[in-house]
This record gives structure tokens, C-alpha cells and sequence, in this order.
């Protein structure tokens, strides 16, 4: 089969990395690719955004298979584009994706169909959400209601900070996505980030990970994409799994199909373990990035053949089965990251690196320039390493890090450190 995978990051080099090991696979493609993607892949300068141009290339080399992997396209409809034009992708189409494209819509259908969450309300006008938002005890959670590239979302602390953070949704702060917005009781818990794979009317689970979202060391600073992840996270045993599956998944993709709406794709679920049990904090429709970078080396079933198998409808007859290694990956960021931050240094100790026991580089924010890769990103590299227990993927992740540099690079330094910590108090 000819394959095409949308997208430039390190879930996309993740991906493409475990369908080239494909036996379905003839040819894979990549738009526009990075330079880790390049050397699994042909990668095409067509930018992840030009539908039209991504619809064309597919048409002219043929392409049996269209991989969307990241929210931004999937939210916007390119699975419906490439559907019309009688190419077969991996979905979910535009009305499915609501569940990323919707946080208001998410949190009704949660309050309808008796899925646990935080308490909540949606609103369109400041002063209201404000009057809710004093109700709520502090901290409180403000939400712009649409996609906004997983930075919609504050935590406010006082009331004060709470209508200032209203008020900038409002203003455009977030641009379209915040013309609603939602306001939520905080959840106090650690988090935890579910997969499953939906063809409509079948539902598989597949893993479970952990990442950590705070961009420096204790959990502290800003929220990031995801500073590492790991899998699989021992905050979701298969006992949990099964409450993951029976009273969040299967619920709301029950819920879905009532409403005329067929899920087809990856399926990704955040849960707060809170001291009331678990609950929903968000859904996404496709794979996390970074957590995609520590499932896939846990894979051992055939990606290509399980996204087919989402989109034709025959997930009943397929069995995904994983690993039992566990698998760590550290993000290499830029210095300024999240903030702003430099580009195109030159980034050394790659092929080193991916020489050490366990290790895969997955590039995020890379290009080759003059025989060269530099850093263009803000995450830049997920170093992932695998081990028979957290303590020695760690351990083999920071050796590869350790031996990667670039001007300006940092990492966290404690990826796994809440199962590291578990493990020692056996």
C-alpha cells in the first residue's frame, strides 16, 4: 500500500516509524516530514494545513491510505477532504472531532450521558461566567471552548485572575476558540491519558502513559505540549483500563453515534484521579504527543493494519497487542520554550545517541540545512528509551540525552519520577 502520514512532529515521526515496519506497506509519504521522518519516509513540502495541495499530491501518486495524525487538520475536516475524494484515511471526520474541537460540547455530553467530570457551565458574555466562576472556590479553571493548540486553558488562582482570564478569552485572547467559553471546578489529582481505537461501532482499548506537562523539573513553571511521557503508567492498571473503557469511552462514543455522529479513529482520554474517583478532564482525537513517542515502541502488533481496520469497520477482528517493557521519552526543548526561542543551531551527538542500548530519537522540530540538522522548534527531539523497568528506561533516556547538545538546549530532569518513586517503595 501506498501511504500518506500529514504532519511534521514527534508523534508523527513516531508513527511513521512504526508503519515503515509495515508488511502491508509499499511506499510511505510524509507532508511536510522533519528531518528524523526523512530517513523512514519521503517527505513532500506540502504543508499540513494546504488541504488542497495534500488532496492533489494524493491523487497523483495514488495514495491507498491517508494517515491524519495531529488535531489541528483532523478538527478542520481534512479526513472529510480526503474522503471525497475517494481516498480512504484514518479519521476521525469533522463531526467526530467535536470531541477536540468543542471543550463545551465535551463537558454537555458528559453532563447528558452521566460521564464523570468537573462541575461546569458554558458561556458566551463575560459577566455571567465571572458570577460562576466566584461560586466555585479557588483555584477555578477557565477554558476557551474551542481548539486553541492545547494552550486554551488557565488556572486561575484568584478571583482577581479569574475575571482577568475571562475577560482575555473574550477579547480574542485565543482568537476564534474562545468566542464561548467554559468555566470549571479544579480538580485536584494526578493525571493519567488513555488510548483506545473506535471503527463506529467497535471499540478496542490499546494503552495507557503519563506525561508531564509543566515545563520545568517538580512540576513547576508553565504548561507545555508535554515536557516527557512514559507507558505504561502505573496509575492505569488493567482493573482501571476496564473503568476507562466501560464508563468513559464506550459512553460517549455510544453517545456520539446517537447523535448521528460515527467515531472512527484514535480515541484519547484524560483522566484526573481525584480523592471521588476518576474523572474526565479532556478528549482528544488522535494520539498525544509526547505520549505517542512511548506507545509506539511498546507496540508490537501492526500499526498500519489497526488504523485500516478503524476506518473499514473490522476492528472486531484484529488484537493489538503490546509490549511489556516500559517506555520513557525526555523532549529536548530549545531555550525559551514555551515562550519564544532561537532556531537553527546545529544540533550534535544524534548518531551517538541512537547507537546507545534501547534508544529512539524521534525528531519534533528539526530540519537538515548544508549536511546539518538544527533545532527550528521549541520541542525539538523526544528521546525515548525502553527498559524492564522505569528506572532503566530513565536511565538509558538521560544517557542518550546527555550525550545530545545544541545552543540552548535543556530537558527536564525527572521524567518518570512519580513511577520511579512507586517502583523504590515496592
Amino acid at each position: 500500500m501506498k501511504v500518506l502520514l500529514v504532519g511534521s512532529g514527534g508523534r508523527e515521526h513516531a508513527m511513521a516509524w512504526a508503519l515503515s515496519a509495515s508488511p502491508l506497506l509499499t511506499k510511505l509519504y510524509c507532508a511536510p516530514g522533519n528531518a528524523g521522518i526523512e530517513t523512514v519516509a519521503e517527505c513532500v513540502p506540502i504543508a499540513a494545513m494546504d488541504f488542497d495541495g495534500l488532496v492533489d499530491f494524493a491523487r497523483e501518486k495514488k495514495i491507498d491510505f491517508a494517515v491524519v495524525a495531529a488535531d489541528q487538520q483532523l478538527v478542520a475536516g481534512l479526513w472529510d477532504r480526503f474522503e471525497a475524494a475517494g481516498i480512504r484515511a484514518s479519521g476521525p471526520s469533522k463531526a467526530a472531532a467535536v470531541l477536540e474541537g468543542s471543550k463545551g460540547f465535551v463537558k454537555e455530553l458528559c453532563a447528558q450521558s452521566g460521564i464523570p467530570t468537573a462541575a461546569f457551565r458554558r458561556f458566551r458574555e463575560a459577566a455571567p461566567a465571572k458570577t460562576f466562576a466566584d461560586t466555585l472556590g479557588l483555584p477555578v479553571v477557565i477554558k476557551a471552548d474551542g481548539w486553541a493548540a492545547g494552550k486554551g486553558v488557565i488556572v486561575a488562582d484568584t478571583s482577581s485572575d479569574a475575571h482577568k482570564a475571562i475577560d482575555f478569552m473574550f477579547e480574542g485572547g485565543f482568537g476564534e476558540s474562545s468566542h464561548e467559553v467554559v468555566v470549571e471546578e479544579f480538580m485536584a489529582g494526578e493525571e493519567g491519558s488513555f488510548f483506545a481505537l473506535c471503527d463506529g461501532d467497535n471499540v478496542i482499548p490499546l494503552a495507557g502513559a503519563q506525561d508531564h506537562k509543566r515545563v520545568f523539573d517538580g512540576d513547576k513553571g508553565p504548561n507545555t505540549g508535554g515536557m516527557g511521557a512514559y507507558s505504561p503508567a502505573p496509575i492505569l492498571p488493567p482493573a482501571m483500563e476496564a473503568v476507562a473503557m466501560e464508563q468513559f469511552i464506550r459512553p460517549t462514543v455510544a453517545a456520539l453515534k446517537a447523535r448521528g455522529i460515527r467515531y472512527m479513529g484514535v480515541l484519547y482520554l484524560g483522566l484526573m484521579f481525584t480523592k471521588q474517583g476518576p474523572k474526565l478532564v479532556e478528549y482528544n482525537c488522535r494520539f498525544g504527543d509526547p505520549e505517542c513517542q512511548v506507545l509506539m515502541p511498546r507496540l508490537k502488533s501492526d500499526l498500519l493494519t489497526a488504523l485500516l481496520a478503524a476506518r473499514d469497520g473490522v476492528l472486531k477482528d484484529i488484537d493489538v497487542r503490546w509490549s511489556d517493557d516500559i517506555a520513557l521519552t525526555v523532549a529536548m526543548a530549545s531555550k525559551g520554550y514555551p515562550g519564544s526561542y532561537e532556531k537553527g543551531h546545529v544540533i550534535h551527538g544524534l548518531e551517538e545517541a541512537g547507537r546507545l542500548p534501547g534508544v529512539q530519537i524521534f525528531h519534533a522540530g528539526t530540519e537538515r540545512r548544508d549536511g546539518n540538522i538544527v533545532a527550528v522548534g521549541g520541542r525539538v527531539l523526544s528521546v525515548t528509551a525502553t527498559g524492564k523497568t522505569v528506572a532503566e528506561a530513565q536511565a538509558r533516556a538521560y544517557a542518550a540525552v546527555d550525550t545530545i547538545h545544541w545552543k540552548g538546549c535543556f530537558s527536564r530532569r525527572d521524567i518518570g519520577w512519580r513511577a520511579v518513586a512507586r517502583e523504590q517503595a515496592r
